[in-house]
């Protein structure tokens, strides 16, 4: 087996029922110089002997174990201070990689010398049987595709829809200094929008990279915007983001961002708040709207119709 090239970290939480598909994902690579750190984040069910079983059938598997949840942001930095190869993704241990998806993106980077490279990906949805995934939605395409080579931000506004950590694979020295924050839900956001505005060049690529698991129970983070600190997490992660550009003088891409979150984010809460028993809820929706009607890029916002009617995705 040739040394490993990059390195996928996978955490998960009592994901037994998930974890040996993503596992599966991994040994289905045309790529196969990797190895995968799992990341068992204080599981109470199966999860941890599934991941076990894996370490020792395959050398390429590596298990750490947290006794106490620290939950994805955590768990994903502590294994970040394990790696040691030239390239590093990340693989929700409820989600499947695409066969092709190291091979294409380590080869992308290798060719182009960025700092990394983000694919699109598809919601996977049971359909009374079994999982099937979806289609690319308009705005991953809008970020990945066309195929864009040592892009950046500024260059490419639409990129920034693209804001979660296991549609792209990095070069390992481009994380120093960056980890995710830790004790919050939507962690990945503002750590996106990092890499977005700090990267020298970054590629993205229109293949699908991930099958990302819409679960049947809704228990998903992404399910559970009706529950309060749901939202305040998810509203300051949408902020943080926002801030991260405005930081860095990227009007467009905060542009980008607010047409999206107007078109997709905020109709859904609203909803939510037409009815949710704690009027803090609706408090906490119109208190986001009025900051994000203050902002100077506002005024420049467009809603696309496409996208609106996207919405139930």
């Amino acid at each position: 087996m040739p040394a490993p090239l990059v390195t996928v970290i996978v955490p998960g939480r009592d994901i037994a029922a998930f974890a040996p598909a993503a596992l599966d994902s991994l040994r289905a690579q045309t790529l196969p110089s990797w190895r995968a750190i799992l990341v068992d984040d204080g599981s109470v069910d199966d999860t941890g002997r599934i991941f076990d079983a894996a370490a020792s059938a395959d050398a390429r598997f590596t298990v750490l174990r947290h006794t106490e949840a620290r939950g994805l942001g955590g768990a994903r930095n502590a294994a970040l201070d394990l790696v040691d190869t030239e390239y590093l993704g990340f693989l929700d241990g409820d989600d499947e990689l695409a066969p092709t998806a190291l091979e294409r993106m380590t080869g992308t980077l290798a060719a182009t010398g960025s700092d990394f490279v983000a694919g699109a990906y598809v919601r996977s949805r049971w359909d009374g049987e079994r999982y099937v995934p979806g289609r690319v939605q308009p705005w991953v395409a809008a970020a990945t595709d066309p195929e864009r080579l040592g892009t950046t931000i500024f260059a490419h506004p639409a990129a920034s829809a693209n804001i979660v950590a296991w549609s792209k694979l990095s070069r390992t020295a481009f994380w120093h200094g960056l980890r995710f924050p830790e004790g919050v839900a939507y962690e990945d956001q503002i750590v996106a929008q990092r890499m977005y505005t700090t990267a020298r060049a970054f590629d993205v690529i229109p293949d699908v990279i991930v099958q990302w698991r819409l679960r049947a129970d809704g228990s998903s983070i992404t399910q559970g915007k009706d529950r309060l600190p749901v939202l305040r997490d998810y509203l300051a992660a949408l902020r943080g983001g926002i801030a991260v550009l405005h930081e860095a003088g990227a009007h467009a891409a905060v542009t980008a961002r607010l047409e999206l979150i107007l078109a997709m984010d905020v109709p859904p809460l609203q909803e939510i708040a037409g009815t949710h028993s704690d009027p803090a809820y609706p408090a906490a929706v119109r208190a986001f709207l009025d900051e994000l009607e203050a902002l100077p890029e506002f005024a420049d916002a467009r809603v696309d119709p496409a996208l609106a009617a996207a919405l139930r995705w």
